[in-house]
């Protein structure tokens, strides 16, 4: 007998009157808030205008749902197309099933279209949301809580999860809670980038290939313990292969792009205002930069006003001794 669990829900879903309230879909709306709010703070710090990240995200959100259902219906298509299954069951995202990778996928694409309106450069604008995404996944996670799903190998451990129902026929009991091992992972790489980010001055989009290698480091063991049905090739699941090719393509892109671009950028949102001081959850090396640069600004100013002076005493000296021999020659 188990003397510790982590409970489940009795059910995921709430009703106010005909409306069904979903703890599923409110975790993802919760994920988004943070992952906006935290994005437009560091896209403040770097220079960029209140509102753009909010702007783009509203491509960038749905682009993204899109993606991580067509990747998950697509890669677990016989739990719609297969006999006995209903096609429209697919288009039912509420009751769970979001391939992250076809969320970035086609989640960056919709962030690329936002920046090429705005004129942005799509590297920075990763670059600044990539914690809050992973915050965002962190909270997302909590979803596969309330809908009983996506959890480990039985387990007695302290921190079991107990799974009372099972929509894949499984036997209630205690498992692994593989949904709470990714949270936290994801908490930390959020943290790890922030870090990051701050020590060295990623940019050109290293901070997000950094949230991206982190993220597929963690998520190749969490999803190897898992045991729920799953393809696989060569003994390994589809999702291990994935994150191992996701995490060798962001490895390269950050060694490669340091080499060729250095450095961060340094207008990342034209006609944006660069001289005002740091705002709101500004790093602390921009907010130096700018410092620095209303220091040599007021002391530009200070000179031209000291000049100015001496300018204006000079003249009326001039004007003074003008007067003087006009009064002696008359």
């Amino acid at each position: 007998m188990e003397l510790a669990f982590i409970p489940s829900p009795s059910r995921g879903v709430l009703y106010l009157g005909p409306i069904p309230l979903r703890g599923y879909a409110f975790c993802i709306i919760i994920g988004v808030f943070v992952a906006v709010w935290l994005g437009n703070k560091r896209w403040i710090a770097r220079g960029g205008r209140a509102g753009t990240v909010a702007d783009i995200a509203v491509w960038a959100v749905p682009f993204g749902l899109v993606g991580g259902r067509l990747y998950h219906v697509i890669t677990d298509y016989e739990l719609y197309f297969s006999e006995g299954r209903d096609w429209v069951d697919a288009f039912k995202i509420w009751e769970g099933g979001l391939g992250i990778w076809g969320a970035i996928a086609l989640g960056a694409l919709g962030a690329w279209i936002g920046c090429r309106r705005r004129g942005i450069p799509l590297p920075a604008y990763a670059d600044a949301v990539a914690p809050g995404i992973a915050f965002a996944q962190a909270i997302g996670r909590w979803g596969n809580w309330f809908n009983q799903e996506l959890y480990g190998k039985p387990t007695d451990l302290p921190w079991a999860l107990e799974i009372t129902s099972s929509s894949d026929g499984r036997v209630p009991g205690t498992y692994h809670p593989t949904f709470l091992y990714e949270s936290l992972w994801c908490i930390g790489v959020a943290f790890l980038v922030i870090w990051a980010d701050r020590r060295f001055r990623l940019g050109h989009g290293r901070a997000f290939a950094l949230y991206v290698a982190a993220y597929c480091t963690g998520r190749a063991w969490i999803e190897y313990m898992r045991v729920d049905d799953a393809h696989h090739i060569l003994g390994l699941r589809l999702n291990v292969w994935t994150a191992i090719f996701v995490f060798l393509l962001a490895v390269t892109y950050l060694v490669v792009s340091a080499k060729k671009r250095p450095g961060r950028e340094e207008i990342v949102e034209p006609g944006a205002d660069a001289s005002g001081g740091a705002a709101d959850g500004a790093e602390p090396d921009d907010a130096a930069d700018k410092a620095d640069r209303a220091e040599a600004a007021g002391k530009d100013d200070e000179a031209a006003d000291k000049v100015g002076s001496g300018a204006t005493a000079e003249a009326e000296a001039d004007a003074a001794g003008d007067e003087a021999r006009s009064g002696k020659k008359t």
